[in-house]
């Protein structure tokens, strides 16, 4: 087992970071406070290839870390920023784990960030009343001659009513629940799809969140993801909706990197504060309650940081996640993410709670990460499932 990087990861981990350092970070509190996309820094991320480890999992180097290495890095410098330049990451994956090889070749380019092109997906997946009930999408979806008609409302959609391409979930036939669900490629300008409510959030500003109306939207047949134009009854071809919904176990290890990035950075802070800030004629460091804080941050932050990269890993690999191994890593992260910030702001006393220090706002976007791609009480959820019918299996195997 190696735990070191390989020349091309370090040089593309570089790479982000530079790019984190000098680009993302001296303008991360402006965009904070407009709540603007940053088109400009993501057409430069483009030009990089940095925005293509989100879609390819490469971002110019052959390594299934490359997507964990950019995310972590991006998300140091500023996470909402981050989170523009990889927004699309959710859309791309939809498409590419259930489209046929022809609409992969035409929706994929829509949602693909290259040389300096700004292009967005977005996934809209979550409503009012379906969460984590993903069975419970009252989003229609009615064939109607050549076309399909989707009727909903999607609630605090990325990129949500600005994307160049949607992908819709939708029910064909409630009653199948889990089963009837489909996935729809809807194109920017379709007929009877519009923003509805953007959202001001807590954190994460600059990642654009908007409803998604769709009313009486009309899109061709081969719009639906996994459409067989060959076949008599329009039947999907691969695993269809659920398959797109069940690949988020495999692009959870990337939120894990965004919140590991946020606690790094609040880690590093608060290790460089301590060290300067002297009080009763030494440094804070060196009062063991806070030297103890500091170990504890540091230990937590690279045990994430392990998660993180085995899930990224076993994802991009294409390894089974027996466990869980994506749910593990979001959860874990996330959480670590927000004790960080917390701590690293304590740390820092009265000034870490100032809006001048950048500590309240890594509180404020660490908190979204332990919520969206499924809560982390869900996350633990999935884990204890995939455990208990791991330990089902293998005991009827043993009785057998």
């Amino acid at each position: 087992m190696d735990f070191e990087l390989n020349e091309e990861e370090r040089l593309i981990q570089k790479l982000a970071r530079d790019f984190a350092e000098k680009e993302i970070r001296p303008v991360a509190h402006l965009y904070d406070e407009s709540e603007e996309v940053p088109y400009e820094i993501i057409g430069k991320a483009s030009r990089l290839g940095l925005a293509s480890a989100f879609s390819s999992g490469r971002a110019e180097v052959d390594s299934p870390l490359a997507p964990a290495l950019v995310t972590e890095q991006l998300s140091w410098g500023c996470a909402g920023i981050a989170l523009a330049i990889a927004s699309s990451g959710l859309a791309q994956a939809a498409i590419a784990a259930t489209g046929t090889p022809e609409q992969k070749e035409r929706f994929l380019p829509l949602c693909t960030s290259a040389d300096g092109s700004v292009r967005l997906g977005a996934m809209g997946l979550t409503e009012a009343e379906a969460g984590s009930d993903v069975a419970n999408l009252q989003t229609t979806a009615v064939r109607d001659g050549d076309e399909w008609v989707l009727n909903g409302t999607k609630r605090w959609t990325t990129n949500g009513g600005i994307a160049d391409v949607h992908v819709i979930f939708a029910t064909e036939d409630k009653s199948k629940g889990w089963d009837g669900l489909s996935a729809f490629a809807v194109p920017r300008g379709a007929a009877g799809l519009s923003m509805g409510t953007k959202w001001k959030k807590m954190g994460i500003r600059a990642s654009h969140t908007a409803d998604v109306i769709l009313e009486d939207c009309r899109i061709p047949a081969d719009h639906k993801l996994g459409y067989d134009p060959s076949a008599q009854d329009g039947a999907p071809r691969g695993p269809g909706a659920p398959g797109a919904i069940t690949m988020l176990e495999r692009t959870r290890p990337v939120v894990g990197a965004f919140a590991l990035g946020i606690a790094q950075a609040a880690f590093d802070k608060a290790l460089e504060y301590t060290k300067t800030r002297v009080q009763f004629g030494k440094p804070i460091a060196m009062n063991q309650a806070i030297a103890f804080k500091l170990a504890e941050m540091h230990t937590e932050i690279e045990a994430a940081r392990m998660l993180v990269y085995k899930g990224c890993w076993l994802a991009m690999s294409g390894q089974p996640m027996w466990r869980a191994e994506g749910s593990q890593a979001k959860y874990f992260a996330s959480d670590v993410a927000m004790k960080v910030t917390i701590d690293a702001l304590q740390l820092h006393g009265g000034v870490g709670y100032m809006r001048e220090e950048p500590l309240e706002k890594w509180v404020r976007d660490a908190k979204i990460f332990q919520i969206f791609e499924g809560t982390n009480e869900i996350q633990r959820l999935v884990i204890s499932r995939a455990l208990i019918g791991r330990l089902e299996r293998e005991s009827a195997g043993s009785r057998a």
